[in-house]
């Protein structure tokens, strides 16, 4: 049992149920903004708009992961921040294959699919991030949390600024050059949580810490 006043144990079980319930939403959000993305991004051509699909999907199993061991002690949430992190940078990965082969082949997208989708995109993003906002100074699994969130904010508005550079000079670079930068701040962002995941593990591995209810 934790040794905890019932006070402060009762405060911690509500404020993990109400953190559970911002976390379900948040996956739902994502989920479903990844196939209007996916889909969008394969009709328009658009490397930007397949990188932030994609940044959907991964940041919906990494919230499936933070429901996963949200009642697990620190430790294993750290742990989980490290396979978010690891995910995260994969993700970055692919996004700069995926340029290349953009600008190898001269895509050129459709820049009134990318404004669209990139409005929907930002409202559902910042909705997440405004819900996400309490929590951001929590543990690393909880900081990976909110950098994918804050991290999708910038892609999406970056998004909307390569429909204008694609509308207005006629050629792809444009979307390949956000892409890039897309697949730079997913690097950024996975070496952020891996280095506070790895901190944690450190500084808890000879302590006892009591299991969240």
């Amino acid at each position: 049992m934790p040794c905890c006043s019932t006070d402060t144990c009762s405060s911690s079980a509500a404020a993990t149920g109400r953190y559970r319930g911002v976390l379900w939403v948040v996956l739902g959000i994502n989920l479903v903004m990844f196939l209007v993305e996916i889909t969008a991004g394969l009709a328009a051509g658009s490397a930007a708009l397949q990188a932030d699909a994609l940044d959907f999907f991964a940041d919906a199993a990494n919230y499936g992961i933070s429901l996963f061991v949200l009642g697990f002690d620190i430790r294993w949430r750290s742990r989980a921040a490290l396979v978010k992190g690891g995910s995260m940078g994969l993700f970055g990965f692919w996004v700069a294959g995926n340029v290349i082969w953009h600008a190898l082949n001269g895509t050129v997208p459709s820049w009134g699919t990318m404004g669209a989708v990139g409005v929907a995109a930002l409202i559902a993003n910042a909705a997440c991030l405004v819900l996400l906002y309490a929590w951001r100074d929590g543990d690393a699994n909880m900081r990976s949390v909110w950098i994918c969130s804050r991290n999708d904010v910038l892609a999406n508005l970056a998004v909307l600024a390569a429909a204008l550079g694609v509308f207005g000079t006629g050629t792809g670079w444009p979307d390949l050059i956000v892409a890039a930068v897309m697949a730079l701040l997913a690097m950024q962002g996975a070496m952020t949580i891996i280095r506070h995941a790895m901190a944690e593990l450190r500084d808890n591995r000879n302590k006892t810490v009591p299991v969240l209810s």
